[in-house]
């Protein structure tokens, strides 16, 4: 698979081509560590995957089209509670998984209060990345 590139509007994205077996998966990442794993993750398992870096670039991938899960690091820098609460008001369907340091109860309190039902441990989220992308995949056959 080709390598995604990052494109103006803060979306990392694949070069467009016709595959409609392939999950569609929105990660809200802009630590280039785990987006590389990531991604990596995705190639591997066949997910069709797209990194957004921004509350904005999420809303505007969710009106494009309804993806099989979104992942949002609740660390991430650009305002996660707010992406969270744009995509319940986009698409409040999707599963929605969010990850941060173990010892930040209160944000994994205010996540779930703004509508991520999966908030989990940074630890668990990387140990378990594989099988929560395989998930999504499994959704789309």
């Amino acid at each position: 698979m080709e390598e995604p590139t990052l494109c103006r509007d803060g979306v990392r994205d694949k070069p467009e081509r016709e595959v409609t077996s392939l999950a569609q998966v929105l990660a809200m990442v802009d630590d280039l560590f785990f987006q590389s794993k990531i991604i990596e993750t995705a190639r591997h398992l066949g997910v069709d995957l797209k990194i957004c870096t921004t509350p904005d670039a999420l809303a505007a991938e969710l009106s494009k089209a309804t993806p099989h899960l979104v992942v949002v690091d609740l660390n991430a820098r650009n305002q996660p509670l707010d992406a969270i609460a744009r995509m319940q008001s986009l698409a409040a369907s999707v599963p929605l998984v969010g990850f941060l340091s173990h010892v930040q109860t209160e944000l994994a309190e205010q996540a779930q209060a703004a509508g991520c039902r999966e908030v989990m441990p940074r630890s668990k989220f990387t140990k378990d990345l594989a099988t929560i992308l395989a998930r999504a995949k499994s959704e789309t056959t």
